[in-house]
């Protein structure tokens, strides 16, 4: 039984791609006739549309975010993934702003702490989702150290008070002398001139 040799191709010396041999002299014809290679990517595109595909697809355009010069294909791919104003958020904060500005913005954002509503420690921002991996909450050990500081400071806040209520004290003092002394004078200031009253009416009786 005879076995079916492959069928032989040839090159089109226009597209270069691979032809039936026996098909060759038709395409390279048609090809010839209606297709163009483009000069900038090398694809061959009917020639009709030579033109539109330069404008949709190499075409020089401006990134209205950056200002940046590219080609049109490459536009969108810019916008959303390299332009360095294009819109991104801070994974800490969520608050938008331009990618050029996000490392800086995440070194600072990063490092606030809040508190841990398990171990009652704060935290730092950056270090959060790794802390509620681990964190086991209060432990026995920390609530007798929280209380032993509430134990410790609670004679230092009465020497507080106590220095406090020390330090009114004179204050006080020195408001009831001034009081005292403003009575007494207002009670000798009343008796003389009552006396001084009396002195005179009886001048006039004589």
């Amino acid at each position: 039984m005879a076995v079916a040799s492959e069928e032989t191709t040839s090159i089109c010396n226009h597209c270069g791609r691979d032809i039936p041999s026996t098909n060759i002299d038709l395409h390279s014809v048609h090809c010839a006739r209606n297709l163009e290679k483009c000069k900038i990517c090398g694809d061959m595109v009917p020639k009709r549309h030579a033109e539109e595909h330069y404008l949709n697809t190499h075409a020089p355009v401006s990134c209205s975010l950056c200002s940046e010069t590219m080609e049109r294909d490459i536009l969108a791919i810019h916008k959303g993934e390299n332009c360095p104003q294009r819109i991104v958020t801070c994974e800490f904060c969520e608050f938008p702003l331009p990618a050029v500005d996000l490392a800086e913005h995440q070194e600072v954002c990063g490092n606030r702490t809040e508190l841990c509503h398990l171990c009652r420690r704060y935290i730092r921002l950056r270090e959060r989702y790794s802390h509620e991996n681990n964190c086991k909450g209060v432990t026995a050990a920390d609530t007798v150290a929280e209380s032993s500081r509430d134990v410790g400071a609670a004679p230092e806040r009465d020497q507080v008070r106590d220095r406090g209520a020390r330090r009114r004290q004179p204050q006080e003092f020195s408001t009831r002398r001034l009081i005292f002394t403003i009575a007494i004078t207002g009670i000798a200031v009343l008796l003389g001139s009552l006396f001084f009253q009396r002195k005179a009416e009886s001048n006039i009786m004589h």
